[in-house]
């Protein structure tokens, strides 16, 4: 790492430069250090910031390539092999049962989150606009919101694209977030912590986003007829969840562009339930740690079991 200068009027501003190799291509990343530093001042400063850049090229590099490198033969097979054992059978649903699918779906991706809607008033708020008093507004607002992201998906022909993720956003949260439909800018960072304080995600930087959304888009157009399809739908899901491209909204988005993925590979929605966020989140977490793909392969498969009792028959 080294120090630039940089002139600007009157002032010298201070800037910490460190180049990194990724692939074929070098990258640069900078951080400002201030304006007419002394040398006690800036030596100082500059261990900080170096932490600080050291940690963002580890972020980028962590979330840059959704699966690293491409899969094998070996691989694939045991992705289906997983299907095989798990029984998965493709079928399909009738009229009421995406309703049935849309008000469940609605409750469990929003109580994942945080929402204090019960089933019930789910059920009621979409079906008779039956508004519980004693609710958050903004929880009401972002199920009608899920439901309308819901229709989008069944009737947009685009499989995955930046213009898509912002506008399923902007569907979702338009009555509660100002920011609806915008990616995250220049300064806008997203920690995730749990319960103890503990750091357990952090976001794409934010001038990263946009570009490491094109590499995902492209990395499922260069593969979306070579993989498996529910492989495809878990890399999208958690690489999204990885980039974090939004300030909040991101867990609910990352679930429809899940879905999105594997209706137009043509296979059935599935639903997270909300008793299994905990396993969820591990999965996750395997695939952000050790770029393992299949704990949330295995989720959805369960997952497909599930919303077949739930929902009841299907045709196949």
């Amino acid at each position: 790492m080294h120090i630039e200068k940089r002139k600007a009027g009157n002032k010298t501003k201070y800037y910490l430069i460190h180049n990194y190799r990724e692939g074929a291509k070098v990258k640069k990343v900078s951080r400002y250090l201030g304006s007419d530093l002394t040398k006690e001042k800036l030596e100082k400063i500059r261990p900080i910031a170096e932490r600080q850049i050291l940690q963002r090229v580890k972020v980028i590099r962590k979330i840059n390539d959704p699966l690293l490198e491409a899969l094998s033969e070996e691989e694939i097979t045991q992705i289906k092999n997983l299907e095989q054992k798990k029984s998965f059978v493709i079928f399909h649903l009738s009229k009421e049962q995406w309703k049935r699918f849309s008000e469940l779906f609605t409750y469990s991706t929003n109580a994942i989150e945080g929402s204090e809607l019960s089933k019930k008033e789910v059920k009621d708020i979409l079906n008779k606009d039956k508004w519980p008093k004693d609710k958050e507004k903004e929880d009401i607002s972002e199920a009608y919101g899920v439901q309308n992201a819901i229709e989008h998906i069944r009737k947009t022909k685009v499989h995955l694209s930046i213009e898509l993720i912002e506008k399923i956003h902007e569907i979702i949260f338009k009555n509660s977030k100002e920011f609806a439909g915008y990616l995250r800018t220049k300064g806008i960072e997203v920690v995730v912590k749990d319960g103890l304080g503990n750091i357990v995600h952090e976001g794409a930087p934010s001038e990263n986003v946009r570009q490491l959304l094109k590499v995902l888009v492209g990395w499922y157009e260069k593969h979306k007829n070579k993989y498996p399809p529910i492989l495809l739908a878990a890399v999208i899901h958690n690489q999204f969840e990885n980039i974090h491209p939004f300030e909040d909204g991101n867990g609910r988005v990352g679930r429809i562009l899940l879905n999105n993925i594997l209706l137009k590979h043509n296979l059935p929605p599935v639903n997270i339930d909300l008793r299994r966020r905990k396993r969820y989140y591990q999965a996750l977490q395997e695939h952000e740690t050790n770029h393992d793909i299949r704990p949330t392969i295995e989720l959805l498969l369960d997952e497909y079991k599930s919303m077949k009792r739930e929902l009841g028959g299907y045709k196949k």
